[in-house]
């Protein structure tokens, strides 16, 4: 470390958590990355879709929307200059019946407002041209939605750290973050402890008690909900050309069933949204009963399961049923049949709920002193997170920042 220098610490070695700490590297600081796990991108960032989102869905003006629009051009320049995969493979979102025509037609006018590049409506016929095995009575086509390899970009943004100077720290737990005036200071599980001018928590499924730790308020939560997929058999990759989504609940959110083809060539089919009993519960067996608990003492827990249970039932449906699973996806693509699926591993989406049971939905940020708490980042942070790391950066150094954001 330099003597003089400026001095982070970022809690959490995922992509937002390494944008951020990469973004503050670049500006001059000696940042230290402090991770729980044996590798970066252990969770979400290593277990998601893998897709760039364009910023199709996000409410105009959003957090989402601006940084997802940023993020997109930031994160294509930065796969460019790391030699890393970035393939435009494009998107239609498939509108089945009447019903889904208005909902499809606000997301073409938020498309418009949020500036994503030659969004196009297609008939049915101009469907088939693009995905020949989808069925739709229109869609939206979405050229430049991409995909990458995540964990590569986590990598890649770790290197950079690095080559400054900076410190990665694996298989590394924190036990407590104390507030020391004008800075703050991170306390481990082995007893170390480090100053810092400034500490960001961007710890994801672990959002909300490692904020607690350093003194912010309670909510919102997490609530964690396991994604799982099926994969199709390699034999039946070209089922679909490019990723195809349904046209979402704006009720809920998650996207529902979709296809999406990835880096590797492989295509997987989901996810769905069920709520895990650990905060990193990837598998049914995965049980952790003092999370298990703290979930249901949270009072936005058990009106958000009062509101959607129904919604509940279904999602456990289709996860004990590969049947049930592939009859809904089979919606989009009516070739598709069971014997064409393989379980795939299952993600776990950290979703914050307020108390009153709302789901946050947008991208929320809260400040107390010397700490910067990334209190929610779901989907679109992949692609987002070196748009975020730009943000939370820029509010550290902004004097009204104190309050949340969102």
């Amino acid at each position: 470390m330099t003597e003089g220098s400026r001095r982070a610490g970022i809690v959490g070695g995922g992509l937002v958590g390494l944008a951020v700490g990469r973004q503050l590297a670049l500006d001059g600081f000696d940042v230290t990355v402090f991770e729980k796990e044996a590798v970066l991108s252990a969770h979400q960032s290593g277990h998601n879709s893998g897709v760039v989102h364009s910023g199709i869905y996000y409410t105009p003006g959003s957090l989402k929307a601006t940084l997802c629009r940023r993020g997109v051009d930031l994160l294509k320049q930065f796969c460019a200059e790391h030699t890393l995969t970035y393939r435009e493979i494009g998107k239609v979102i498939v509108a089945r019946n009447e019903d889904e025509i208005a909902p499809l037609r606000d997301l073409q006018e938020r498309a418009r407002l949020n500036g994503v590049p030659d969004v196009r409506w297609l008939g049915p016929e101009e469907l088939r041209e693009i995905e020949p095995n989808v069925a739709g009575i229109a869609a939206l086509h979405s050229p430049t939605t991409a995909i990458v390899d995540y964990p590569a970009v986590a990598h890649a943004m770790a290197a950079d750290i690095v080559a400054t100077g900076g410190q990665i720290k694996l298989r590394t737990k924190i036990r407590d973050i104390q507030m020391n005036g004008a800075t703050a200071s991170i306390v481990t599980d082995a007893e170390d402890s480090y100053e810092f001018d400034h500490v960001v928590l961007c710890a994801g499924l672990q959002s909300d008690t490692v904020a607690r730790a350093a003194g912010d308020v309670a909510g919102p939560a997490i609530i964690p909900f396991r994604g799982e997929y099926l994969r199709l058999v390699p034999a039946r990759n070209g089922l679909v050309n490019g990723l195809v989504y349904p046209v979402p609940d704006p009720a809920y959110p998650f996207l529902g069933v979709h296809f999406t083809p990835r880096v590797d060539g492989a295509v997987d089919i989901g996810p769905n949204a069920l709520l895990a009993t650990a905060r990193e519960g990837y598998r049914r067996r995965d049980v952790n009963i003092r999370e298990f608990f703290e979930l249901l003492r949270w009072p936005g827990s058990r009106k958000l399961f009062r509101q959607h249970w129904k919604t509940g039932i279904h999602e456990m449906r289709g996860s004990f049923s590969t049947g049930a699973y592939v009859k809904a996806a089979r919606e989009y693509v009516p070739a598709l049949t069971v014997q064409d699926v393989v379980r795939a591993p299952a993600g776990v989406r950290a979703q914050a709920v307020d108390a009153d049971g709302t789901l946050v939905d947008d991208f929320r940020i809260s400040r107390l002193g010397a700490v910067t708490a990334v209190r929610n980042a779901p989907s679109p942070a992949a692609t987002s997170s070196l748009a975020i790391g730009e943000y939370v950066v820029a509010q550290m150094f902004t004097p009204d920042s104190g309050a949340n954001t969102n």
